[in-house]
């Protein structure tokens, strides 16, 4: 299972809406056992394990990650409504990362003793969803002129851009394209990078050294990188990082507000969550 993915559809859930977000949280378990599934084929005595280990991972989660969450999504509300500087987004970045690592660590102590008990043929099967896994990357970031790609990914930030802000001005679109424009393709190179730790942990699950390695694999994520791809990922951060700092000084006070106030009920709902 990709553990980034699992952990990210825990941390930003709230982009849907609180209520989604509830509902979500509240069946992560029925979710995250479907994942699983769709990616190993557990059976009888492992079907059991995981839910064992679900439960564990769910309640760490909650006792501990969920009051992190809530804290950082309140400091993250008064910096954005007093105006964001540089060194926000900085503080913001490294949060996120280091809450990263923290939920793969436990995910993977968690996941690693079930998954040296894999059969040949489920890691087989876990290989070719991989495949399939990596055919709709390629359509969606890969493919295509460089036209093509440059519109998917306006598409894609002024979507997520408005979720946080609501809509945008014909001059906060402007901004945004320049971004698309000027921040580097680099999704060949992560399509490379995908499939070397892809191979890396289908290497380890038939050594069944996931006991061993799996926890500081996973936390290692962005670590043997082509330097190409180093470079272009530390290119496109400091791009974006300058686009959110025009956006900042181009917001209305209405979209200040609901940035504010959309990440001040996230502070609120993760409070809840880990009281539950």
């Amino acid at each position: 299972m990709n553990l980034r993915a699992v952990f990210v559809f825990l941390l930003l859930a709230a982009l849907q809406g609180c209520s989604v977000t509830r509902i979500a949280y509240d069946n992560a378990d029925v979710f995250l056992r479907w994942q699983a599934n769709s990616y190993f084929d557990f059976r009888g005595e492992q079907s059991e394990e995981l839910d064992h280990r679900l439960a564990a991972f769910l309640a760490w989660h909650r006792a501990k990650a969920l009051p992190q969450y809530a804290q950082l999504a309140e400091d993250a509300s008064a910096r954005m409504l007093r105006g964001v500087k540089r060194e926000d987004l900085e503080w913001g970045y490294d949060a996120v990362q280091a809450q990263i690592r923290e939920a793969l660590g436990a995910a993977a102590a968690e996941a690693a003793g079930l998954l040296d008990l894999l059969g040949a043929d489920q890691i087989t099967h876990f290989e070719q969803r991989l495949a399939e896994e990596n055919r709709k990357f390629a359509k969606e970031q890969v493919q295509g002129t460089v036209e093509q790609r440059q519109q998917r990914r306006v598409k894609r930030n002024v979507e997520r851009l408005e979720e946080w802000f609501g809509s945008l001005s014909d001059a906060q679109l402007e901004r945004v394209r320049r971004y698309s424009a000027r921040a580097p393709f680099s999704a060949d190179l992560r399509e490379r990078d995908r499939k070397r730790r892809q191979a890396e942990l289908l290497a380890m699950l038939r050594a069944r050294e996931a006991k061993q390695r799996l926890a500081r694999w996973a936390g290692a994520w962005d670590s043997g990188r082509e330097r190409a791809y180093a470079e272009a990922s530390r290119a496109t951060l400091a791009e974006y990082f300058d686009l959110l700092l025009d956006l900042d000084r181009m917001l209305t006070l209405e979209q200040r507000e609901h940035a504010a106030m959309r990440l001040k009920r996230y502070a609120s709902l993760s409070e809840s969550l880990a009281r539950q």
